[in-house]
């Protein structure tokens, strides 16, 4: 009985050595970090200290036994910021079928290097790109960065022309930790630069969500000046969740909202029936969207109960969508709104615009105490004989702005996305 026991667990001490070894032989060497930069993709550091090396290595080897249940997952991709997600992500994102493909130390070439096995592998249906900062940590220039970025984006999208990529703002850390805020922001010029224009591509700015007053981390949010904590965390979540909710990733069903008495649904949830575009200057209308769930240009739809403004590829773009019916009586109008870091938009009374914004950052509200950044805001506007009295959950806006005898409701699209939702009105005797 005891030769048995020692028999069998030779066996397996046995077999267990022999898959190791097969693993190395069929795939485990590939993983490894080249040992020079003869013949690799890009420009700059690639790192190779040991610990780094045995993480790389480690990391990679794991995540090609994972290739089929990984398959078609919403990716991010990049270095220990990503890889902080851990593997639940901290319990956001919840419904969402995510890998995290972040490996801590990593630079744009790295990415480059690994992002056949590691992304491309998975027909991703979806990519969350951060990365860069630690290419500064090893002296490269924000233009080698930006380099071997437009690589990346080029990879991803010969791939699939159509997935969604968000690329996020590389964060604010310190000249402490040799990544000073200038050089960060020089890079982030640099990346929009190599992506304006390009639907396929949004630019979140993660930048200005984290940065201080001088353009570096808080250490309430990056305890080291380069980590976030979870608070840092939730933060990137929310400010991305409007995103993936654009991109069909999150919030799928409408979710029920029970209307007061006596107001009128302006936007059926469904598509832009009762909205359309006018001349600017005359207000003729210049196109009707009923029935319709987009504009013919995209920027404004309908998804999911939402009206969404999307993000202008080019940065900036005015834009106005405007109710087809007008309203000369005195009314209420209330909605609600979402915007993602620093967007810009607004609502317009009649005709004179009320800004509506991600207020925080880009105002000209900034001490509101109510508004909840990346989350769902409630707009209040009550117009007796031509004033309009303007609130934001419950805190005062304009107490006594002035607008025209008649006109339509407008929703502005300037940058960032906004979303507005149970939008409607109450005449007013």
């Amino acid at each position: 009985m005891h030769d048995h026991r020692v028999s069998m667990k030779t066996r397996w001490i046995y077999l267990f050595l022999s898959f190791v070894f097969s693993l190395d032989l069929l795939g485990g060497s590939k993983f490894a970090i080249p040992a020079t930069d003869d013949g690799l993709p890009g420009e700059g550091p690639i790192r190779r200290y040991q610990w780094f090396q045995n993480l790389w290595e480690k990391k990679r080897t794991g995540w090609a036994t994972r290739v089929r249940k990984d398959m078609g997952s919403l990716v991010f991709l990049g270095d220990s910021i990503t890889q902080g997600w851990g593997d639940q992500f901290r319990g956001h994102f919840k419904g969402v079928k995510v890998a995290n493909r972040g490996i801590s130390g990593d630079t744009t070439r790295g990415v480059l290097i690994r992002l056949k096995e590691d992304v491309l592998a998975l027909n991703p249906k979806g990519v969350v790109l951060l990365i860069g900062t630690n290419d500064l940590e090893e002296g490269a220039a924000p233009e080698i960065i930006a380099g071997n970025l437009k690589l990346i984006i080029a990879a991803l999208k010969k791939h699939n022309s159509k997935m969604p990529i968000i690329l996020c703002n590389t964060f604010p850390s310190s000249a402490s930790k040799k990544r000073p805020a200038d050089q960060i922001q020089k890079i982030n010029q640099l990346y929009f630069a190599a992506v304006k224009g390009d639907p396929q591509i949004t630019v979140l700015d993660t930048w200005r969500l984290y940065a201080d007053a001088k353009g570096d981390a808080k250490k309430t949010e990056f305890p080291d000046l380069l980590h976030p904590n979870q608070l840092g965390y939730d933060k990137w979540a929310a400010a991305l969740t409007p995103l993936l909710a654009t991109h069909g990733f999150m919030e799928t069903i409408i979710p029920a909202f029970e209307r007061e008495a006596g107001f009128v649904s302006l936007f059926n949830g469904k598509d832009l029936t009762g909205w359309g575009f006018r001349n600017q200057r005359t207000q003729e209308k210049t196109a009707t969207f009923d029935g319709k769930t987009a504009s013919h240009d995209g920027r404004y739809r309908a998804i999911n109960g939402r009206l969404v403004v999307t993000t202008p590829p080019e940065g900036r773009r005015i834009q106005q969508l405007w109710t087809t019916r007008e309203f000369p009586k005195n009314f209420i109008l209330k909605l609600q709104f979402r915007a993602t870091p620093n967007a810009d938009s607004g609502v317009f009374i009649r005709r004179p615009q009320l800004q509506c914004r991600d207020y925080i950052l880009a105002g000209p509200w900034k001490d509101l105490k109510k508004y909840k950044p990346q989350d769902w805001n409630e707009i209040v506007v009550v117009v007796k004989d031509g004033i309009a009295h303007c609130t934001c959950n419950g805190e005062v806006l304009n107490a006594e702005f002035k607008v025209p005898a008649n006109g339509p409701i407008g929703l502005e699209g300037d940058r960032g996305q906004m979303e507005y939702r149970h939008i409607r009105l109450k005449e007013l005797e």
